[in-house]
């Protein structure tokens, strides 16, 4: 039996010199003049631990990491090829703390398998979703990813069954399914990963949206920042119409679905709905106003799903092990996993997918390791750069939906990024405004004109310039940009300036006072 060799290439592992790796592996292969496959794997996700290399032994799969070039050569002297110990050596992948508490059911093949093998996909339970589906109908379909409570996972929450049937109960000559992966938030990773590492899950999340909706095309809009999620994807999409699970007859069934990918043009906004969808249509990536809604008059004005990539990827567990197991997974109405992306200054950074319900202090002291620099944290944003900054007094929320809620904060696409206590938090609460003010599509006056204004209001309270009153005129900005903005760029804004200035108030003070505090 031929030796195989998993070499992430992964971006994540990529940026950490997996290629380096991969090429010392080959060319010591090639001097020692021994047979090996080496795979282009995806990532796991734990990336303190990449490039993470593994070899397939007659034990199972052994793990080393992270590996550089220069310790290939050892690591071959040390019996890499049957598992031998090394410096390096982390044992079976599943074995490692990180990996072993984690409940991977969207991601349970993610850096398994070969990403662009199809018979590795199925090999691993790729497809029985969408088998299952061709054999159901549209509506019955629908009632099964109702019943499950899946939510949408790019961040609003909205029930995903609801939007289906929305678009099933729509009449139209033609439908679409679009999958949103313009995955723009800070400390967000998770769309990537799923491209990258289990694209084929993607397309069969799809292909089975489509039966179920009546949908026959459907459309990946991946930003520009990730070229190599964009080959991927291109070349899984080729493979899976060559093999039928795409085309005039999916899997031999009379059902039809198609899909393309297309390419963003760097724009945040165009992460909300409305405007990827002008951008889809060759417009500029304006918010569009609502109603009506994408799932009655959406893309080319036709009814259209539009879901992120996470969701559309947890669909083929919930078609292949049924809606109560799925379900089973969660609390209150969480229901299922959520990969949650670990970043910032973090120890143990990566992706964790866990049932919803672990509380964030968990998640950052247990899982993360704590901050990176060995400092005490201080606070930590969660759902992107529009998402509340945390203290640690609210380290007991559970990762939910409305627990969040409940405390003025938002999951958002479960991006965690984590500050150690020597961050300002007026400049970040400045930085929020910015980032606005940046991203802003222009259309609605309290995105484009507030964010410009709450940096002007923001830059006087931080040279002491009538701080309390400034403060205040912030908060009533705020309060504007919340209820008037069109879409969440500007609504979303005040989560994290508000959050700065309730739970951090000693950063708000004037220099003089900050200074005398310190």
């Amino acid at each position: 039996m031929i030796p195989r060799i998993y070499v992430p290439a992964d971006s994540g592992a990529l940026a950490l010199g997996a290629e380096k790796v991969a090429r010392a592996i080959e060319k010591e292969l090639k001097e020692r003049g021994v047979e090996a496959k080496i795979v282009r794997n995806g990532s796991r996700g734990a990336y303190f631990l990449e490039p993470m290399v593994e070899v397939a032994t007659a034990e199972g799969r052994v793990a080393y990491g992270p590996v550089k070039p220069s310790d290939v050569k050892g690591l071959f002297d040390s019996g890499f090829l049957k598992g031998g110990p090394h410096k390096r050596w982390l044992g079976a992948p599943d074995k490692i703390p990180f990996l072993a508490k984690q409940t991977r059911l969207t991601f349970a093949r993610c850096g398994v398998i070969d990403p662009l093998s199809l018979d590795s996909y199925k090999s691993h339970g790729g497809l029985n979703g969408l088998q299952k589906a061709v054999a159901m109908t549209p509506a019955d379909i629908v009632s099964q990813v109702t019943e499950s409570g899946l939510r949408g996972r790019g961040g609003a929450g909205f029930p995903t069954g609801i939007k289906w049937k929305t678009v099933l109960d729509t009449a139209g000559d033609r439908k679409y399914i679009v999958c949103n992966a313009d995955e723009g938030d800070s400390a967000t990773f998770a769309d990537r990963m799923i491209m990258e590492g289990d694209p084929f899950v993607l397309i069969e999340g799809m292909a089975i949206a489509g039966i179920a909706t009546g949908a026959t095309k459907g459309f990946v809009y991946i930003r520009s920042e990730y070229p190599h999620a964009v080959a991927t994807m291109n070349k899984a999409v080729a493979i899976a119409r060559k093999a039928g699970v795409l085309g005039a007859n999916v899997l031999g069934s009379p059902n039809t679905f198609d899909m393309e990918i297309r390419v963003g043009a760097g724009a945040y906004v165009c992460g909300e709905e409305t405007s990827l969808l002008n951008s889809l249509e060759g417009k500029r990536g304006v918010v569009r106003a609502k109603p009506p809604l994408p799932a009655i008059q959406g893309l080319f004005g036709k009814p259209t799903v539009i879901n992120n990539v996470i969701s559309l990827a947890s669909v083929p567990i919930i078609m292949d092990k049924g809606a109560a197991y799925y379900k089973d997974f969660g609390m209150g109405r969480s229901r299922g996993t959520i990969p949650i992306q670990i970043a910032g200054n973090v120890k143990h950074g990566g992706l964790f997918e866990t049932a919803f319900g672990m509380t964030l202090g968990e998640i950052v002291d247990e899982i993360g390791g704590g901050t990176a620099s060995g400092r005490p944290v201080k606070a930590v944003q969660v759902g992107g750069p529009l998402g509340a900054y945390f203290p640690r007094a609210l380290f007991d929320t559970p990762f939910d939906y409305e627990a969040f809620a409940a405390k003025d904060g938002l999951i958002g696409h479960a991006g965690i990024t984590v500050f150690d206590d020597s961050a300002d938090m007026m400049k970040q609460a400045r930085f929020a405004m910015e980032f606005c003010a940046i991203e802003s599509c222009g259309k609605c006056t309290p995105c484009r004109i507030g964010s410009t204004r709450g940096m002007e209001v923001l830059d006087k309270v931080a040279a002491g310039i009538e701080a309390e009153k400034n403060l205040a005129l912030v908060t009533d900005l705020c309060n504007t940009m919340k209820f008037g903005s069109l879409c969440a760029l500007g609504g979303f804004t005040p989560y994290p300036v508000m959050s700065s200035i309730t739970h951090f108030p000693e950063d708000f003070k004037p220099a003089p006072a900050r200074v005398a505090a310190e």
